[in-house]
């Protein structure tokens, strides 16, 4: 009996030393959300939103094969530049780089201080074919209609050019003077990788020896109802993005007549190799980018939320379970295996000599191609199948801890005064990647206030922004250019 009483103490008062420990981490958890100081631009809305409608109309077309470029488009996107911002082409500095990548310099008080780069691009993806008519309104009209602003880049990305440009004419009127030099970067081929464009403007910076303290790309949004247990809207900021790499496996071997088949086929064995990653899967892991989403957004969480999260050490196994539940946070905490391509065979009734498969990974930051090699090696165990790795890795991970982030944060909520601005991991690629050799810090962030269902008309049908998100991205982007000339 006493045993029993001592066993019994020993397990109460562990649960009190565990009560005592965790309730007591809820209590010391802290919002990392700055004050907001209200914006008090005013901008011209009806003279703002004309100029993106018109931009909207420039057929500036990014395709694969580059041959395909309509050019004069470009042309004619550049000139219209020319006219709609003055003041921007009188005050500052514009250099051409492969005739279509553009430079602005505004040359600041303290020329020794590290520059600031804002930039974005100015290409689009085609329209679909056969898609043209499922558009409410003509994807290259820049239609104005019940307070939306329709085509293809109000979303991705010619409301980053259009909106920063804005924001740059406001304060050269206005007579502000940044006390460092600021550049805006707008690519033409991002959308097809950027080589000919971001790339080149960096190779371009780096031969001068420039070195930014922080590029501000596209990248995150600020989305409603995005994390479980907090009610206000979340804009995310990318501190890095993932890498994207392409495995292909493939298996030779005889073929023959389908009447006589091995009891393993080229075509069964790659199948059964895939169905052996899919079922494997890369292991999650709250770490990095990820671990500090939450980090931002746990002090925000309702209760129960913020219990766990504030508990996240011991927790950690049950939230990686929850995450992995759903594709877009099991994204966020591991390497992703996405089968895209599968060729094999020609005729119904004949064994193919050749199977090959196609797997887009994206991967995590410091998981490397080999080490993905590694995985899919060791998980299909089939030494016939040739396993090849190519693409690219994971940008580096910037900095949440300087005044390069707090810049971002506070900008966006000097705008957005509810926000919860949190730092995150980036699934897309961008141009942003370019930058990391020249640039000590490089996020990504659009400063615009969308649904999930918006998100997937960026490349889609009906691809439109609100006139009130495109007047808030105008003022953050003038926020951001203000708050690191502090």
């Amino acid at each position: 009996m006493k045993k029993r009483r001592l066993i019994f103490s020993i397990i109460g008062g562990l649960v009190l030393v565990f009560i005592i420990v965790t309730v007591f981490n809820l209590l010391v958890i802290k919002s990392k959300q700055p004050t907001p100081n209200p914006t008090n631009l005013v901008i011209d809305e009806g003279k703002a939103i004309d100029h993106l409608s018109q931009a909207i109309t420039f057929k500036t077309v990014s395709y694969q094969d580059r041959s395909k470029f309509d050019f004069t488009e470009f042309d004619k996107f550049i000139s219209f530049l020319e006219e709609t911002y003055p003041g921007v082409h009188d005050k500052l500095e514009l250099e051409k780089i492969n005739e279509y990548a553009l430079i602005f310099k505004w040359k600041g008080l303290d020329s020794s201080k590290n520059p600031i780069g804002l930039t974005s691009h100015y290409d689009v993806v085609p329209v679909l074919e056969g898609t043209e008519g499922n558009w409410e309104q003509p994807p290259f009209s820049g239609t104005v209609v019940n307070n939306q602003i329709w085509g293809r880049g109000t979303l991705d990305d010619k409301i980053g050019v259009i909106g920063i440009l804005e924001a740059v004419e406001y304060l050269v009127n206005d007579g502000f003077e940044p006390a460092r030099d600021m550049y805006f970067m707008f690519g033409f081929d991002e959308e097809i990788g950027g080589d000919e464009g971001a790339l080149e403007i960096v190779n371009t910076l780096k031969s001068r020896g420039i070195t930014f303290d922080f590029v501000l790309d596209e990248g995150g949004a600020i989305v409603e109802n995005m994390v479980p247990g907090v009610d206000q809207p979340v804009g995310v900021v990318g501190i890095s993005e993932k890498g994207s790499a392409t495995a292909e496996l493939s298996i030779e071997g005889s073929g023959g007549h389908s009447s006589q088949p091995k009891d393993q086929t080229n075509i069964g064995r790659i199948a059964g190799a895939i169905a052996k990653l899919e079922d494997t899967q890369f292991k999650g892991d709250l770490k990095g980018p990820g671990e500090d989403l939450f980090e931002y957004v746990a002090p925000e969480m309702s209760f129960a939320m913020k219990y766990v999260f504030a508990n996240k050490i011991i927790f950690e196994p049950i939230i990686e379970r929850i995450l992995l539940g759903q594709p877009a946070t099991a994204a966020l905490i591991r390497t992703t295996i996405a089968p895209t391509i599968f060729q094999a065979g020609e005729q119904y009734n004949a064994l193919p000599e050749k199977a090959t498969a196609f797997i887009n990974h994206r991967l995590m930051p410091g998981d490397s191609l080999a080490d993905v090699k590694t995985f899919i090696e060791d998980t299909i165990e089939d030494d016939d199948i040739k396993v090849t790795i190519t693409g690219s890795e994971a940008s580096k991970v910037s900095s949440i801890n300087g005044w390069e982030f707090k810049a971002i944060q506070q900008a966006a909520r000097n705008v957005y005064n509810d926000a919860v601005i949190a730092p995150y991991l980036m699934f897309a690629g961008s141009d942003a990647k370019h930058y990391d050799s020249i640039s000590k810090n490089t996020y990504r962030f659009l400063p615009v206030q969308i649904t999930s269902e918006d998100l997937n008309r960026m490349h889609g049908t009906n691809e439109h922004i609100s006139k009130d998100n495109f007047i808030q991205a105008i003022k953050f982007y003038a926020e951001i250019i203000k708050e690191s000339n502090q």
